[in-house]
């Protein structure tokens, strides 16, 4: 496995802290802010693991996260979600809607980077397993 995240998230500064984080560790992080064109952005990158917004202009990430969760290339494909607003409706709509992780903001870099990596090692061992 690769180590390229897609970064969709219409924040400078939140933008910058994830890539910062990321980019230290190894990471290759590309960046998308638009929501309706968040799913293009997908299927022309293709990355390791998708970090999403969940308030996004254009599309909102719960949309975009069940139109990728539709699509058998991206079925499987790790979403982390971000949002500002952790009340516990968003958190189960992301759940049913197929979220690997859900991580609220303001988050601790550490979070953030040990969020990327289980994601990581859980692709790595599907597709040692043969699963993915």
């Amino acid at each position: 496995m690769g180590k390229r995240v897609l970064l969709i998230e219409d924040e400078p500064n939140i933008i910058e802290a994830i890539r910062f984080i990321l980019s230290r560790d190894g990471w290759a992080v590309e960046t998308h802010s638009d929501g309706g064109t968040a799913v293009a952005a997908v299927e022309a990158k293709v990355p390791d693991i998708i970090i999403l917004d969940v308030m996004l202009p254009n599309k909102s990430g719960f949309d975009i996260l069940r139109e990728l969760r539709e699509m058998d290339a991206h079925k499987n494909r790790p979403i982390m979600m971000l949002t500002a607003r952790g009340q516990k409706k968003d958190r189960e709509l992301a759940e049913v809607s197929g979220v690997s992780v859900f991580m609220t903001k303001p988050f601790a870099n550490a979070d953030m980077l040990e969020a990327v990596r289980t994601l990581a090692r859980e692709v790595q061992g599907a597709a040692q397993s043969g699963d993915g």
